[in-house]
């Protein structure tokens, strides 16, 4: 199973303090932080696009072409690109450039986005939020198929036989379908045979595991050989070196981003009780010692059968010293543990 860390590049005050670091300087420690992943040893580190101030990177192809010349083996993903309000021939142009400059490591990541920002931005109309998703999975889909491209759709300009370049390094970009939780997009994936990612931030893993399950029988019954199958799960996680030291650290930042969040979308705020009730054994957060963090992993294995996992650390902005340890404990600890446990 392939490990990996994933972030939206918060930008966000440290609750304990109020001050919130320079754009400069939180870019500075996240080219830290991959750097550090990729000597690790660990697998994948996916960049999520966003378009509001609390989230840094509204161009995730910018920041991984950055990381392709700091790194040397380490997958470049995003996490996500929000596929509805953006152009497909651009988004693979762009990360066919990632995938050159880093010799064959980048994937596209690709959702309708958790917020709606980009949409007025960019002139769309959030009543197509479903079909301009469809619609440009396709497309994309298609220009990674084939350098010639033929193709009509309803909401961008029709493409009569254009070659679409460059073309990457891999004889074809990796793009997963990413989702929080919809059986439609769930389909979708499965239908087109393309890899899955779930993003568990609330509730239990298990209340996920039938979205795995109708996953695979879908993506047989499409006729897709089920060896090639590949099915992420992601989850807010964070590691030290004990349980109480995690708990501690993590719950302020986490908190204050989780119920700003709330707010704009009706939730209550989160509770220190509702923190440690998701930390819990069959909880959805990862936020423990390493040993914990190595348990709910798999445990959620077994539940899923997933062939990648990868903890989302920086939900709020960490101090960089602590960021830059949890990473350590996750490539040193963790993943060798997994590794063991779980034997290619």
């Amino acid at each position: 199973m392939e490990l990996g860390i994933s972030t939206f590049v918060e930008l966000t005050p440290d609750p304990l303090t109020g001050k919130t670091i320079s754009a400069y300087q939180r870019f500075q420690n996240m080219m830290e932080e991959v750097e550090l992943a990729d000597q690790l040893g660990l697998d994948v580190f996916a960049i999520g696009e966003h378009h509001r101030p609390d989230f840094l990177v509204s161009s995730p192809a910018t920041v991984l072409a950055a990381a392709a010349v700091k790194t040397k083996n380490i997958k470049l993903s995003s996490a996500v690109t929000v596929l509805s309000s953006d152009d497909p021939v651009r988004v693979f142009q762009q990360f066919a450039t990632v995938d050159l400059l880093s010799g064959g490591r980048a994937e596209i990541m690709a959702g309708r986005g958790s917020f709606i920002e980009s949409f007025p931005l960019f002139g769309y109309d959030m009543a197509d939020y479903d079909t301009l998703y469809d619609e440009k999975l396709k497309l994309l889909v298609a220009i990674n198929e084939n350098e010639y491209v033929t193709w009509k759709g309803k909401h961008r300009a029709a493409i009569n036989n254009l070659g679409i370049y460059p073309r990457p390094y891999q004889k074809k970009l990796p793009i997963w379908v990413a989702i929080g939780g919809t059986p439609a997009s769930v389909l979708r994936a499965a239908k087109l045979g393309l890899p899955l990612t779930i993003a568990i931030i609330g509730g239990t893993p298990e209340q996920f595991a039938p979205y795995t399950k109708f996953y695979k029988e879908e993506f047989i019954k499409a006729g897709h050989d089920i060896s090639t199958m590949q099915l992420c799960i992601n989850s807010h996680a964070y590691i030290a070196d004990d349980t109480q030291q995690a708990a501690d650290e993590f719950f302020p930042v986490y908190a204050q981003v989780m119920t700003k969040i709330g707010r704009e979308r009706g939730w209550p705020p989160t509770t220190r009780a509702q923190f440690d009730f998701m930390r819990s054994p069959t909880g959805a957060l990862l936020v423990g010692s390493p040993q914990e963090v190595i348990d709910k992993i798999l445990y959620e294995h077994e539940l899923f059968g997933n062939t990648r996992f990868m903890v989302q650390f920086s939900v709020g902005t960490l101090p960089h010293k602590q960021m830059m340890h949890a990473i350590e404990l996750f490539g040193n600890v963790v993943a060798p543990a997994i590794r063991k446990a779980l034997p290619v």
